[in-house]
């Protein structure tokens, strides 16, 4: 059997303490073995609650031979620098997303962990729910005829205004934070060839980074994906796919309870079908695919830098229009 593989916490960020140590803990496969804050307090309280080492700052974590992988939570602006040189102290990588919204730089961090023969994963939690695959199985069996459209949407309500997405300086804005939700959705239903044909960010009065956007994408064959998300909003989670025959609606799609019961809808005409399926827990189920992925010694990255490039699209798209106009190309 496998020892345990050795994990240390870059960051007390929220998701940390809220839903990714829990998960360390519960999977046998992992050992938490130290949390690092710059606050060494912060550090100690945490480390506390999991059984670990407390460690004051980040550096002094990677250079720990004991550690042999890491999390980082840390804000997305400081993802490349600390990603890079945990790679560099040779240790495998699970990041908070995006890993970075740069495609030429993710595509240097992805080479740099597949030279090195570690694992770089990045933590996009709802691609590992039992659900999405059901959905694509349904399209696959002509549940819904040919596939024409996906409808997709993520919103959150307002954020306190001290909220590090509200900071350009951190790597804050509704399309890094809420939208690489829908848009890994299209990616990972419709496929790598989707491409931008149009985008609009909104930045309401007052902030410095975008607060909502929306996005237009297609894919070679012509199957179109709409997305639209925001952290000023009522909460929205959920997908739509449309077919020639019939359509499939997921609700709760991307951030559910370990025990919810996923149910997607059926429409074929005026019939409408609920499918219950079993609870799945997106969060373990992630956890354990970055175990497997550390035994390994590398990552699937494909969809990571495809994601990075159309994060870049939808930006440069928004940039290049009219402030009146959507913008298409």
């Amino acid at each position: 059997m496998n020892a345990p593989v050795r994990i240390a916490v870059l960051g007390c960020a929220d998701i940390a303490v809220r839903r990714m140590l829990p998960a360390f803990a519960a999977d046998p496969g992992l050992r938490t073995v130290a949390v690092a804050s710059r606050d060494g307090a912060r550090a100690a309280e945490v480390a506390g609650r999991f059984g670990c080492r407390p460690v004051t700052g980040y550096a002094a974590v990677l250079a720990d031979p004991e550690v042999q992988a890491v999390y980082v939570p840390l804000p997305a602006a400081l993802h490349a620098e600390w990603v890079e040189r945990a790679l560099l102290a040779g240790k495998h990588v699970l990041a908070e997303k995006p890993l970075t919204p740069d495609p030429e730089v993710t595509g240097k961090l992805l080479a740099l962990a597949e030279e090195s023969g570690l694992a770089l994963m990045e933590n996009v939690m709802f691609v590992h729910h039992t659900r999405h695959t059901a959905v694509r199985e349904l399209v696959r069996d002509g549940a819904i005829g040919e596939l024409r459209a996906l409808h997709a949407a993520f919103t959150i309500p307002p954020l306190p205004d001290d909220d590090i997405r509200y900071s350009p300086e951190l790597g804050g804005g509704a399309l890094a934070d809420v939208g690489v939700y829908p848009l890994r959705a299209a990616l990972h239903l419709l496929g790598p060839e989707l491409a931008v044909s149009g985008a609009h960010l909104t930045t309401r009065a007052g902030k410095r980074v975008e607060t909502a956007g929306a996005a237009l994408l297609r894919t070679p064959a012509g199957v179109s994906a709409q997305i639209t998300f925001g952290m000023e909003h009522g909460y929205r989670s959920a997908y739509e796919l449309w077919g020639t025959e019939g359509r499939i609606t997921v609700d709760r799609a991307f951030t559910p309870p370990a025990g919810h019961t996923p149910v997607l809808g059926l429409h074929r005409g005026a019939e409408h079908r609920e499918i219950a399926l079993e609870p799945c827990d997106q969060v373990a189920a992630t956890v354990a695919a970055f175990v497997t992925a550390v035994r390994a010694g590398h990552a699937p990255g494909e969809d990571t830098l495809r994601q990075a490039a159309l994060l870049d699209e939808v930006r440069r798209s928004a940039a290049g229009r009219d402030s009146d106009e959507w913008h298409t190309g």
